[in-house]
């Protein structure tokens, strides 16, 4: 099979086009015949050699596809050969084929295609995880995400707008503002020319949100300790910002704060198929009924995985960038 490869630790011109044995499926396994994946940020740092493959992972790049079931342990999992499935994977995904623990794949939800499917599984599973498992969002809670144009963001708005929280999002940009307000955030904040904290507070009176994502830490946590209402949660997902921050103390205990975070790569796939359930019983209605749509900002042919890096590094994308395995050139 063909797949993008990692040469070696470097620039996206590092990404190169190769030729694998195509991966066999082991037991609570399905082979999936890729037609589209995802492109994510944890791609981007496993391609600077600072996201290490878990042991036994293919060390080929991607963590989520959609495609054809074309072969695997399919007895008793309710899927069929030619069932149209997405997937959570822990690599491999920038090829023709890969494999998927069968507790991680998902049927493609009535009405998407292939490419909107393949955009769900990764920002789909890291949202329902950390902020309504781990930081427990909840019935008339505020929520503030952090970065709202990523994939992440998108995919957090758009749920938990579409559960009945107040949403707001921080974004770079007053276009990037406008766009997470049309995804349903109530309040987009440039962190460019506004003080988020300053901006959260008027518009809760004081009181500010229950709830934070937050993909940058450094010192933005400071600022989102003060940012948070009493047993307010603030859930970190990644470190862009620098994975050393101050915190006061004195307000995590007076005020009954959580200051938690997760990575999903290593986690199981127990604790992973358990996402899966939830999002099939909870979120999955919610993309068939279109109350959610994924947003695509840009979709490269498989070859062009180097591209799709560096529009990624870039920043300037509203949503996610694809691969389509079914244009390898």
């Amino acid at each position: 099979m063909r797949a993008i490869e990692i040469t070696q630790y470097g620039k996206p011109e590092v990404l190169q086009l190769c030729v694998r044995p195509m991966p066999v499926p082991g037991e609570g396994e399905l082979l999936i015949k890729v037609a589209a994946a995802g492109v994510n940020r944890p791609d981007v740092l496993q391609r600077l050699g600072f996201y290490p493959v878990p042991p036994g992972a293919s060390d080929l790049p991607g963590l989520e596809v959609a495609g054809e079931v074309v072969s695997g342990d399919l007895a008793g999992t309710g899927f069929q050969l030619g069932d149209q499935v997405c997937a959570l994977v822990q690599g491999g995904a920038y090829a023709q084929y890969c494999v998927a623990p069968v507790g991680q794949c998902l049927k493609v939800p009535q009405g998407l295609s292939l490419i909107e499917a393949a955009s769900l599984p990764e920002t789909y599973f890291t949202v329902w995880s950390n902020v309504f498992q781990r930081a427990q969002l909840s019935i008339g809670e505020t929520f503030l995400v952090q970065g709202g144009t990523s994939g992440i963001g998108v995919a957090a708005i758009q749920i938990a707008r579409a559960i009945g929280h107040r949403v707001f999002a921080t974004a770079g940009s007053d276009d990037k503002c406008r766009a997470t307000e049309r995804l349903g955030a109530e309040r987009g904040i440039n962190y460019k020319t506004e003080d988020f904290v300053e901006v959260i507070k008027e518009l809760t009176a004081g009181r500010g949100v229950d709830v934070i994502l937050d993909m940058v830490a450094g010192n933005y946590v400071p600022k989102e300790i003060n940012c948070l209402a009493d047993d307010g949660r603030l859930a970190i997902i990644a470190l862009l910002g620098g994975n050393v921050a101050e915190l006061d103390l004195g307000q995590v205990l007076r005020r009954r704060l959580t200051v938690t975070g997760s990575t999903l790569r290593p986690r199981s796939v127990a604790f992973k198929a358990k996402i899966a359930r939830e999002l099939q019983d909870q979120v999955w209605p919610l993309l068939a009924s279109k109350e959610i749509e994924p947003v695509i900002h840009h979709v490269f042919p498989l070859a062009q995985a180097a591209k799709a890096h560096a529009m990624m590094e870039e920043g300037l994308h509203i949503g996610k960038i694809m691969l389509d395995l079914t244009q390898l050139d």
